[in-house]
C-alpha cells in the first residue's frame, strides 16, 4: 500500500468529509422524500437514467478521443484545465438560454448537461492514456461521476472500489448492467435537485442554470483529474481487496 502524495490525501479526506449540520439535515430530508415516493416511480426513474447514461456512454462520437502517451503529469493538467474550461463555458451558456426558456426548456437541459459531462470525462480519460471505448474504463468514469455527485457516505464506498483499479479489474463484472444504476442515479438526483428546480424559476432561471452548470461541470472535471493521479499514483488509504460498492441504507424507498 502506497501513501499518497498531500494534495491527494486532502482531496481523499475533503470526499469523505461528513456533511455539516445542514447538509445532514438536508439529506434527512431528502431520504425522507425518496421513502415517501412509490417504488415503481423509484424504478422509473432508475430506468430511465440508465438507458440515458447507457446510451451517451456507448455513443461512437463520444470515445473517438485516442489515449495520449508519455504526457508529463503537468502537461496533463494543463490539456484537462482546457477541457474543463471549454465544458464549463458550453454548459454555462446552455444553461443560462434553458434557464430562460421556462419549464420545458429547463426540463430539456438534464439529458444535454449530462451529455457534456460525460463526453468531458471522456477527454480527461484520454488525456490520461486510457481508452474509453473499454468497458472497464467507462466503469471507471462512471465512478468518478458518482465521485462528484455523491453524498459522503456514498463516496468512500466508490473510493474503496477505484483504489487499485487496475490490479483488480478480474473483481468486477464484464457488463453494465452490474451497475448500481438505482445508487447512481438517486445521488445525482438528490445532489442537484434543488439547484436545478431554481433554474426553473422566473426571471432568476437564466444566471442560475448558467452557474450552477458552470460549477456542477468544474466540480466533475476537478474531481476527474483527482480520480485519474489517484490511479497513477497506486495510492491507497486503507484495505481494498475485496471491497465492492453496496447500495446505501437509504437507497431503497420501500
Amino acid at each position: 500500500m502506497t501513501s499518497p502524495p498531500p494534495d491527494l490525501a486532502a482531496w481523499r479526506a475533503a470526499m469523505t468529509k461528513p456533511a455539516g449540520p445542514l447538509g445532514g439535515l438536508a439529506r434527512k430530508a431528502q431520504v425522507r422524500i425518496n421513502q415517501i415516493i412509490p417504488e415503481k416511480i423509484h424504478a422509473a426513474i432508475t430506468t430511465a437514467m440508465e438507458g440515458l447514461t447507457r446510451g451517451i456512454l456507448t455513443g461512437a462520437d463520444f470515445a473517438t478521443g485516442s489515449p495520449q502517451r508519455g504526457l508529463s503529469l503537468d502537461e496533463k493538467r494543463a490539456k484537462a484545465a482546457a477541457a474543463i474550461d471549454g465544458w464549463k463555458k458550453t454548459a454555462s451558456v446552455e444553461g443560462g438560454v434553458a434557464g430562460a426558456g421556462g419549464f420545458l426548456l429547463a426540463a430539456a437541459d438534464f439529458p444535454l448537461l449530462m451529455s457534456f459531462k460525460i463526453k468531458l470525462l471522456f477527454e480527461i480519460a484520454a488525456i490520461f492514456g486510457h481508452d474509453g471505448t473499454d468497458l472497464d474504463e467507462r466503469l471507471y468514469i462512471l465512478h468518478i461521476f458518482e465521485l462528484a455527485f455523491s453524498d459522503a457516505g456514498h463516496r468512500a464506498r466508490v473510493l474503496a472500489a477505484m483504489d487499485n483499479w487496475d490490479a483488480r479489474r478480474a473483481e468486477r463484472p464484464d457488463t453494465l448492467e452490474a451497475f448500481d444504476w438505482r445508487a447512481f442515479q438517486q445521488q445525482y438526483r438528490d445532489h442537484i435537485d434543488l439547484a436545478k428546480l431554481a433554474q426553473m424559476l422566473p426571471v432568476i432561471g437564466a444566471p442560475v442554470g448558467a452557474i450552477v452548470n458552470w460549477r456542477l461541470v468544474e466540480s466533475l472535471g476537478q474531481t476527474a483529474v483527482m480520480a485519474y493521479r489517484m490511479r497513477e499514483e497506486g495510492a491507497t488509504t486503507g484495505p481494498t481487496m475485496g471491497i465492492a460498492i453496496a447500495p446505501s441504507p437509504d437507497r431503497h424507498g420501500d
